[in-house]
């Protein structure tokens, strides 16, 4: 079911006791483009045939007749048969989605580059495929289909995107070594949709130096556009999910070291990690570097909270990411008092040691959060003795700008220069010295 301007839906949720939520299904049906027109919802045990019991199925086409929608978005994982049968008890031209569609039908309206376009539709026809099985209308699928039945026809398609895709050049791969060249540490923020990690690159872009403007200590003349992910705008801060299927980088600076922070896709509730490592770099981003700020949004209620925390850890561990290297920032402490933050900071303390509290949007404890993140980036130090010459000259204000210069002091035959920062970019300053030196 291809979405059109003005498509409208009906959300349905079911769980096994009241109250219902529908908020996220409803913000996942909207960021997929259709107008929400109502809700029906039911406390009941499952039904493995339609997923809502009979009466409550006869309810549900009904509301779809009367808002004449045309969508279903059911907010559950659906078998291939529950989606069948549910589809064939609604009005005829009523598609059905449960949550693992919507989010496809997400991406595919959002995948602006060929890469995530492609990601795109090789997730939906792992998706289709097993559903094809179920359908005895196989029509909309007949495009990719050049000989045999169907299903041949959706697995050889699977088949020629995987090699594709693997024949494309990874962009994150690409830049990744000349980031590390230039002197920038590598700061990934981790979490589920509306945690707050947007609002975060926002703050550390507002606060910090960005882009080689800000105030003293910050990056010199030679970092700005030094790398085409290091924009200069400060991250956009929409309540929509999904607002691009591409990660964010912003640079910034915490005590004089220069920061590639990216913002990854979040995860959303109930959402294998598979489908959102299906269609984005945002893990590779995660694996690739030196810090990652998991964001988690301590509003949520602690068993919730703990499962979210646990299954992003996890999934970080999945794609190699050290566990010293995470910092733990449980957001919106501000909507909490004293009592419930002791609650969600006891409930993920076995997960995460020592969670930083933090409000990102007042800013509370975010000098706390700086610090932990420079505690985890990889840093040496040397002292420098260079001869007074312009080459010299050269070394010093090349360290200004990939380094940290604790001090630096000009005498009449010598330059006496002390940095700190990444130990490669530390190693080819004390080999440009000993070279000037020769």
């Amino acid at each position: 079911m291809r979405r059109q301007t003005g498509s409208t839906a009906i959300v349905a949720a079911r769980a096994d006791e009241r109250p219902v939520d529908t908020d996220e299904i409803r913000a996942l049906t909207e960021a997929a483009g259709y107008e929400v027109r109502g809700a029906v919802t039911q406390a009941r045990a499952e039904d493995p045939g339609t997923y809502f019991g009979r009466g409550k199925v006869a309810d549900l086409s009904a509301r779809v007749a009367e808002a004449d929608a045309d969508l279903v978005a059911v907010d559950a994982e659906l078998t291939p048969r529950q989606t069948t049968d549910l589809r064939e008890a609604l009005p005829a031209r009523t598609g059905v989605f449960d949550r693992y569609r919507l989010v496809l039908a997400v991406f595919a309206d959002r995948a602006n580059t060929r890469r995530a376009q492609l990601q795109t539709e090789l997730a939906r026809l792992r998706y289709d495929r097993p559903r094809l099985k179920e359908r005895s209308d196989v029509q909309a699928l007949n495009k990719y289909v050049e000989k045999g039945t169907p299903l041949d026809g959706v697995r050889n398609r699977i088949a020629d995107l995987e090699r594709t895709l693997d024949d494309l050049p990874h962009p994150a791969e690409q830049h990744r070594a000349e980031r590390r060249e230039q002197g920038f540490d590598l700061v990934t923020l981790a979490g589920y949709t509306n945690a707050g990690k947007s609002t975060l690159l926002h703050r550390l872009a507002d606060d910090l130096t960005l882009g080689g403007t800000g105030g003293g200590g910050g990056p010199g003349p030679h970092e700005r556009d030094t790398h085409p992910d290091a924009a200069t705008e400060t991250a956009v801060i929409r309540d929509r999910l999904f607002e691009t299927l591409e990660t964010t980088t912003r640079r910034a600076t915490i005590d004089g070291r220069r920061l590639l922070c990216t913002d990854t896709v979040g995860f959303v509730a109930d959402l294998p990690h598979w489908l959102v490592e299906s269609f984005s770099e945002t893990l590779s981003d995660a694996a690739a570097a030196d810090a990652v700020v998991l964001v988690a949004d301590a509003s949520d209620p602690p068993p919730e909270l703990r499962e979210k925390v646990e299954v992003a850890l996890d999934v970080l561990d999945e794609q190699g990411v050290d566990e010293s290297a995470v910092v733990t920032a449980l957001n919106k402490v501000e909507l909490l008092d004293d009592g419930a933050l002791a609650e969600r900071r006891e409930a993920v303390a076995d997960l995460a040691p020592d969670p930083i509290p933090v409000s990102v949007r007042e800013g509370t404890n975010c000098d706390r959060l700086r610090a932990a993140v420079t505690g985890r980036l990889p840093t040496e130090r040397a002292d420098l003795r260079l001869p007074n010459c312009d080459e010299a000259m050269g070394i010093v204000s090349r360290a200004h700008d990939r380094a940290v210069v604790e001090s630096v002091e000009y005498g009449p035959e010598r330059v006496t220069l002390s940095v700190s920062g990444r130990p490669s970019v530390v190693e080819q300053l004390r080999a440009d010295a000993e070279a000037v030196s020769d």
